[in-house]
């Protein structure tokens, strides 16, 4: 009986010491899991003048709506080339098919279409196709960051935002991608091949504006488009590399009031 108790003890004292490390060794593994979870920046390239776009967008206000508390950032470009069907879209750039070309170039494709989607720079597909893109978030809401930016909107005046940011783990190719977004807008449209139809939209880029990284720290004045609304806009920050197009980190900061009330004391004065 004598050895049965000793070697139960010896067991116990073994077992609580086990115990005691993986309690340990669990905290800092849950703190980095936290601090370089997964993301997904979907991009959908669309245009109001594609009779094929308007699923793309339906879809993508879908998942908007069910992603709201996950780092999910949606971003819609509208592309210009399609105008020239009948129907100019006013949410259209020609930096925007400027971007979709370039990702053309990335990804090795044959040429641009709408609607499509990239998600972190790495795939792309219909932009219809939601199993494709459920399946896609899901993927990569597991895998690991390997970068982290933080962003925090300090001021706005009539033509600009004043934006602080933080970035850790981007090397000498990246740099920061800032998008000024209009969350939701609605157009009717009277020619083109969408002619009769109301359109809805979410998560339009306004403006796309590129920053250096000399430090991992840094304040960008970020231009804000007519029309401009701090109510119904945001600001989605990502980290990109210029030689692959792979995303590696992105945040969101919304317009706060602390930096509107800057603005309206500036206005003041």
């Amino acid at each position: 009986m004598k050895p049965i108790k000793t070697f139960s003890l010896v067991a116990v004292l073994i077992a609580a010491a086990l115990a005691s490390t993986a309690f340990i060794n669990f905290k800092p593994l849950k703190k980095a899991a936290a601090a370089n979870k997964g993301f997904a920046v979907i991009e959908l390239f669309t245009s109001e003048g594609c009779s094929s776009c308007p699923p793309a967008d339906a879809l993508v206000a879908r998942i908007e709506k069910e992603s709201k508390d996950k780092p999910v950032y949606i971003l819609s470009f509208h592309v210009d080339y399609w105008n020239r069907l009948g129907w100019k879209d006013q949410f259209s750039s020609a930096d925007f098919s400027k971007r979709q070309s370039e990702y053309s170039r990335y990804l090795n494709l044959q040429g641009v279409y709408t609607p499509q989607i990239v998600v972190n720079g790495k795939t792309e597909f219909v932009g219809s196709e939601e199993g494709t893109l459920r399946n896609a978030i899901r993927t990569n809401l597991e895998k690991l960051s390997s970068a982290q930016v933080e962003l925090n909107i300090s001021a706005i005046d009539q033509k600009q935002a004043s934006l602080n940011y933080t970035v850790e783990g981007a090397d000498k190719n990246t740099v920061l991608q800032v998008a000024v977004l209009e969350k939701a807008a609605t157009s009717k449209v009277t020619r083109g091949e969408n002619d009769g139809r109301t359109l809805s939209h979410v998560q339009i880029v306004r403006e796309l504006q590129q920053v250096a990284l000399a430090a991992n720290n840094g304040t960008a004045n970020i231009e804000l488009p007519h029309g401009f609304d701090s109510k119904n806009w945001e600001v989605i920050g990502f980290l990109q590399n210029r030689t692959t197009g792979a995303i590696t980190g992105a945040a969101r900061a919304s317009f706060s009031a602390n930096a509107i009330a800057s603005a309206a004391v500036k206005e003041m004065k």
